[in-house]
């Protein structure tokens, strides 16, 4: 099967998408893929290792773009986590490291399947941002699975937040922790994602990790 192309990133405006994200923990890429080819990346079994050229180079873009936020992050958790200038690199950074598995993935839910709230690992050789996407029509293809990440903050409750996609839409979200500035500086949020319950059909996505094996 050929892997179909996404929209091309430069059609987006990251000046918000860097807001958003930094409000958030989340950041909207819509029609990221036109309908046809998100469906044709959904009719795929899994994905390759190393990924098909038209992912590989989503990847290594998305990191480009990604890359300033990521080191203001890290900056203001102060982190010892040091990124490299470009994906190959970063990717054998994390390969010296032990990361030596695939993560990425193209996952399907059937009903009444959901996914519980996770909360992914931190560290070096973790991304503090990665990027989904819908590869099927809510309300046609399936009903439920809403795309739920909840946000911990300190001394306070969680705060849930259900992601507007419909069919080829991408978001960037948080991996796992934030910086978010109060009232006494900054401190860490902790996010965590979670797929609401499938009630009819099936529910395919695309999990794109940015630190993945190369």
């Amino acid at each position: 099967m050929t892997t179909p192309a996404s929209r091309p990133l430069d059609q987006y405006d990251w000046t918000r998408i860097a807001q958003d994200l930094d409000a958030q923990g989340w950041a909207l890429l819509p029609a990221l893929y036109a309908p046809d080819d998100a469906r044709a990346l959904a009719r795929a079994q899994a994905l390759s290792d190393p990924l098909p050229p038209p992912l590989a180079g989503l990847r290594a873009d998305l990191y480009a773009r990604l890359l300033p936020m990521a080191r203001a992050w890290a900056a203001s958790l102060n982190l010892d986590v040091t990124y490299a200038d470009d994906l190959p690199a970063y990717l054998q950074q994390n390969r010296q490291s032990g990361q030596t598995r695939s993560l990425s993935t193209i996952h399907r839910l059937h009903a009444p399947g959901y996914q519980p709230l996770l909360q992914h690992a931190d560290g070096a050789s973790v991304f503090p941002l990665r990027l989904i996407v819908l590869l099927s029509e809510p309300g046609v293809d399936f009903t439920g699975g809403e795309l739920v990440m909840t946000e911990q903050r300190p001394r306070m409750q969680s705060r849930p937040m259900v992601l507007p996609l419909g069919l080829g839409d991408g978001a960037v979200i948080a991996t796992s922790h934030r910086p978010v500035s109060g009232s006494q500086g900054i401190y860490r949020v902790t996010e965590r994602q979670a797929i609401s319950r499938v009630r009819s059909g099936e529910r395919v996505g695309l999990d794109l990790m940015l630190h993945d094996a190369p």
